[in-house]
């Protein structure tokens, strides 16, 4: 880390100009931050500068390896396997990565996803997880690479001593409506996977609805700023750019969503899972050397459940044991026959979270039985009084404002009046 010291508000006002920071102004200022010395208020001024100026390609470079050098790294060369893992930006009903990880690693590569915990309207990795009985997310590095070792993939939380200096800005941003900075977003993002040590990294970036970028112009700024990291750090990097408009699946919450993703491993499931399932892991096996494997057959023929069962016991989990069932459930019927025409993400995920399956902060905690599973999905044909869709809580208090948020995100109209969304998977990057 370079020790010539700079002044933080000449650099803000330099970017507030719209001027570059230097790879010597960035290292500082991100180091002098992670120990305290820039305060919070001066670091809010510079990511809104930074959110409405931009970064260039190799400022964004120099921010993502600066936060990278404010902490420890990782290597999984001692593996003797090829490490790929996956990110995605979150959505409503993303439960992808549970049955895509022991797909893949059934293939011999090994699949490390450090995962993080839901906030607001989209679900967290490891939250669906601990619905488990007795499953950690919680694991030390030795017990990780053991498990890579000997099952192929782990589901964890990622260590504190990641780059820490990513874990403060993104609080702050959090707090200073700078979330949206794309610069920020995709150093937050490639930091912490560059210092994982993943040797391959795909990433499943979102557009529609219930994504959190929602317009696909900017998706697609995200996953080439992304993939162009990725690559430049010596990452084989590539992105799929896919739609997130309507809720993946038909479970949305988190007990219900691992009810789902074991349907899908023994051969069952919606098929836009399954779709965006197989997509991921060919892309992910195509990184890690095996473009020609058979990702339909390892699912058919359970391999795949296989090596799901073997990792949730790895860490502890029953992958026998009963899921936990909420105490009240509210089903709400169709009005009319005719076609379901829309089925909005975003609200159903806002109607989720309002039942207690997300958080409003970090510290919240979360209702693992909570939820709400869907019947129909748009453009399927409904007839009057048929189950459309049932909220699950243990409170039953809360269906109420669940349902305020579901208001005008679905309807049921003539065939005629249904529009198809595009493809699944819209674009690839990389």
């Amino acid at each position: 880390m370079t020790t010539e010291a700079h002044d933080i508000v000449d650099l803000i006002r330099t970017k507030r100009d719209k001027g570059l920071l230097t790879t010597s102004q960035i290292d500082w200022m991100i180091d002098a931050y992670t120990r305290g010395y820039v305060e919070d208020s001066q670091m809010s001024a510079m990511a809104m500068a930074i959110l409405l100026n931009g970064m260039e390609r190799r400022e964004i470079r120099d921010l993502t390896l600066a936060m990278i050098a404010s902490g420890e790294t990782m290597s999984f060369d001692g593996l003797g396997k090829t490490t790929v893992d996956k990110h995605s930006t979150g959505g409503v009903g993303d439960k992808i990565t549970l049955p895509l990880m022991p797909l893949v690693a059934s293939f011999g590569v090994a699949v490390p996803q450090l995962s993080g915990r839901g906030l607001g309207h989209t679900g967290g990795t490891l939250d669906k997880l601990e619905s488990i009985p007795g499953w950690r997310a919680e694991i030390t590095n030795e017990e990780m690479f053991a498990q890579l070792r000997d099952v192929g993939g782990v589901i964890c939380a990622a260590g504190g001593g990641l780059a820490p200096a990513d874990k403060k800005l993104y609080a702050l941003r959090d707090t200073t409506g700078t979330v949206e900075a794309i610069p920020l977003i995709a150093s937050s993002i490639m930091s912490k996977k560059i210092a994982e040590g993943t040797q391959a990294l795909v990433l499943d970036v979102k557009f529609g609805s219930g994504a959190f970028m929602q317009d696909i112009a900017l998706s697609r700024e995200l996953a080439q700023t992304m993939v162009d990291l990725g690559n430049d750090a010596g990452v084989r990097t590539s992105a799929l750019l896919t739609d997130m408009h309507r809720p993946l699946g038909l479970a949305i919450g988190n007990a219900n969503e691992v009810r789902e993703s074991v349907e899908v491993l023994a051969g069952g499931g919606p098929a836009d899972i399954i779709e965006l399932t197989l997509a991921l892991a060919r892309e992910m096996l195509t990184q890690a050397g095996h473009p020609d494997a058979d990702v339909e057959g390892a699912l058919a023929s359970g391999r795949a459940m296989d090596t799901w069962r073997a990792v949730i016991r790895a860490q502890g989990g029953d992958p026998d044991a009963a899921l936990p069932v909420a105490r009240e459930t509210h089903t709400v019927y169709a009005d009319a026959s005719g076609v379901l025409l829309e089925q909005l993400a975003l609200p159903f995920g806002i109607a989720a979270w309002r039942l207690g399956a997300g958080r409003a902060r970090a510290s919240d905690p979360v209702q693992h039985a909570a939820g709400i599973d869907l019947h129909v999905k748009a453009g399927e044909a409904v007839t009057a009084g048929q189950p459309l869709f049932t909220l699950s809580a243990d409170e039953p208090a809360r269906f109420e404002r669940a349902l305020e948020a579901l208001d005008g995100a679905y309807a049921i109209g003539p065939a005629a009046e249904y529009t198809a969304r595009g493809p699944l998977v819209a674009e690839r990057i990389g």
